[in-house]
């Protein structure tokens, strides 16, 4: 068993986590989470006029590195492949971007995206799945599960390898991939995880991290609370708590990665379920940035963060 529990050790690195990250949260608008929190509330209520438009101010259009091809290969995915000539069969990572499961889209997480197939000489497909609370649980694990077994069908001819195929996310993401990964006819076929910052627990979890990183680190705990409200309703069901899944149950996942930044309410989830993988003889490799804050993957402002998260996700798949 390899359990890494890590804080990025290079004081230039970390001193730069810390200023980007610092300028990031003072350029967050005012309200903005509050604002957030009444999109979804009144969304539960019937009225999803302002979550639409929250949703569409989240949906810009990234721009991506050179070298890599998009292209949608069926109506909610989105595969990322580097344009140079493949060697052999390419392994494939399916993401699930994050957003509270409320908000997001394959634009969210496409800089990622291409930057880890890029990085990593591989392919990672994106998928819009269907969003809360219009779509409570079980819609985006329905989602993701058919969007696995159909990348699981049609690999070979998208240049990729069907016995190398993992999956990731981050924060709800992540979620949704625990989920995934703990479905019986799922389990055995994926090659590894890759989780920032995951929800592990759809409920206030009162942890250290959860009290001092409430508020103005990202993703406040109104926010997350209003979040796991509108996304189901039984919080302790293994597939909606991954948390409160067995050790039985969590003995059967791939190896698996986590990254978390350390100023994040999610932070002491990461740690905990870490020790639950560890626990049940899985291989878990931990990162904490420990001066980040949440969001590095999907929104922009904290590059250093993002491009360490990058380099790690490359790596991990390429080993797996």
């Amino acid at each position: 068993m390899l359990v890494a529990s890590w804080t990025v050790a290079a004081q230039e690195l970390n001193r730069k986590f810390y200023e980007e990250a610092e300028s990031f949260r003072k350029s967050m608008p005012a309200g903005l989470q509050q604002r957030q929190c009444d999109a979804i509330r009144k969304a539960i209520d019937g009225n999803t006029e302002l979550l639409d438009s929250v949703r569409k101010s989240r949906n810009g259009v990234p721009q991506l590195p050179d070298g890599i091809l998009a292209k949608m290969v069926a109506p909610n995915l989105c595969l990322f492949c580097p344009e140079k000539p493949a060697s052999s069969q390419r392994p494939l990572l399916l993401y699930l971007h994050g957003g509270c499961w409320a908000f997001g889209s394959i634009n969210s997480c496409a800089a990622y995206c291409a930057s880890v197939a890029l990085s990593g000489d591989c392919c990672v497909a994106a998928i819009d799945y269907r969003l809360a609370p219009e779509n409570p649980y079980p819609a985006a694990l329905e989602d993701a599960r058919e969007a696995f077994l159909w990348l699981k069908e049609n690999a070979s001819r998208l240049g990729c390898d069907s016995l190398r195929i993992s999956v990731g996310g981050d924060s709800a993401g992540g979620n949704l991939a625990v989920a995934m990964a703990l479905i019986p006819e799922i389990t055995p076929q994926i090659k590894s995880l890759i989780l920032h910052y995951p929800v592990t627990k759809v409920y206030a979890d009162n942890s250290e991290s959860w009290k001092k990183y409430g508020e103005g680190y990202g993703l406040d705990a109104d926010l997350m609370e209003i979040s796991n409200r509108a996304y189901a309703s039984d919080v302790t069901f293994p597939y909606v708590s991954v948390a409160h899944a067995s050790a039985g149950q969590l003995s059967g996942l791939p190896p698996t990665m986590i990254i978390s930044a350390g100023r994040d309410i999610l932070c002491c989830q990461g740690e905990e379920f870490a020790r639950q993988l560890r626990d049940a003889g899985v291989r878990v490799s931990r990162y904490e940035f420990s001066s980040a804050v949440h969001l590095f993957i999907t929104v922009p402002g904290q590059p250093s963060a993002f491009a360490e998260a990058v380099r790690l996700s490359a790596g991990f798949l390429n080993r797996h």
